[in-house]
């Protein structure tokens, strides 16, 4: 006898023009606006790094988590994949929720406390298209994130505030935006129109291209920024994966850079595995992406800081040293 599940069919969806929004469109910064001052040497040579990594080719992969979107920096993120600095971006279910949301009506991110004592958390009638997408991927062949930017680029009247869209920009330059979805954890998984299988099977798909990609981060950068679990995870199984391949062929995907964008206080040794008696071994960003996977050629770097100087200063500093 299967277990008992709850009928979805009973839940009330409430258009989004009904719910409190507690950001606005107006949180992305301009490429021309005055950025928040931010100072590591680091971060300039991961810039020199990325301008490298362009020139001979190789892939540089941006893992990212939600917060980097609300925090304002999707044209800086837009600026560098139309230059050619970004090969990919991997990322949440979540960003493509904000995405799409502030796409569409300007705005996103809800109280959580607000509605959570009202039953109405996540249940808004428009969020639910990224559920359309994922369907739309299954049976078009597409992986989730290029089917949610196709849709945003696509339907400009529907859409209206495309411009700051990562995701559309995406589809709009052939750079893929990759969604690595772990089911219950996004809003429209609570949704009638939530179907499962499109949704594994298109981030599956995702997670696959992804793959493809790290199989030239050999002499690459990987960057993972505000993300403690979805991107150190999937990034370590696509390496596994592109080192079995390449060495069958003799080839070797050692030599890179690896950083991580974080607020976490990891000490001064961010190149030794901190022992299982100290909170930040189960950091995985540290022992990760940090330690772990460029332990026999790579070198990696940690930039301690708010996404919202980080970024735009890592933006500026690509720019200004592919001048010279």
């Amino acid at each position: 006898m299967p277990y008992p599940i709850f009928d979805r069919n009973r839940l009330i969806l409430k258009p989004l023009s009904e719910r409190v929004n507690d950001l606005q469109r107006d949180v992305f910064l301009c490429l021309t606006d005055p950025i928040p001052e931010f100072q590591d040497d680091n971060l300039e040579i991961l810039a020199e790094r990325i301008i490298k990594a362009k020139e001979r080719g190789a892939t540089v992969l941006l893992m990212m988590g939600a917060h980097v979107i609300r925090s304002g920096v999707n044209r800086f993120l837009i600026d560098l994949m139309k230059k050619g600095y970004i090969t990919l971006i991997g990322t949440n279910g979540a960003s493509a929720i904000h995405d799409m949301e502030f796409a569409m009506i300007g705005e996103s991110t809800e109280s959580v406390a607000r509605y959570i004592r009202e039953g109405q958390f996540g249940l808004w009638k428009e969020t639910g298209r990224v559920n359309d997408a994922a369907r739309y991927a299954q049976e078009n062949g597409y992986g989730l994130g290029e089917a949610v930017g196709k849709m945003i680029y696509e339907n400009p009247i529907e859409f209206p505030y495309r411009e700051s869209s990562l995701f559309a920009a995406g589809y709009q330059y052939g750079i893929p935006i990759t969604v690595h979805v772990g089911i219950g954890q996004d809003i429209v998984h609570e949704h009638p129109n939530f179907d499962g299988s499109a949704t594994g099977e298109s981030s599956y798909r995702d997670f696959l291209t992804l793959t493809y990609f790290v199989q030239s981060l050999e002499g690459g950068v990987v960057l993972n920024i505000g993300t403690a679990v979805m991107g150190p995870e999937v990034y370590l199984k696509a390496l596994s994966m592109a080192r079995n391949v390449a060495n069958q062929e003799n080839r070797h995907i050692r030599h890179f850079t690896s950083a991580v964008f974080d607020l976490v206080d990891l000490g001064d040794d961010i190149h030794s595995e901190a022992p299982k008696t100290n909170a930040a071994y189960y950091f995985r960003p540290y022992k990760t992406v940090l330690v772990r996977t460029v332990a026999d050629g790579g070198e990696s770097f940690y930039i301690r800081g708010q996404h919202r100087a980080t970024v735009p200063n890592l933006h500026r500093l690509i720019i200004e040293k592919a001048r010279q």
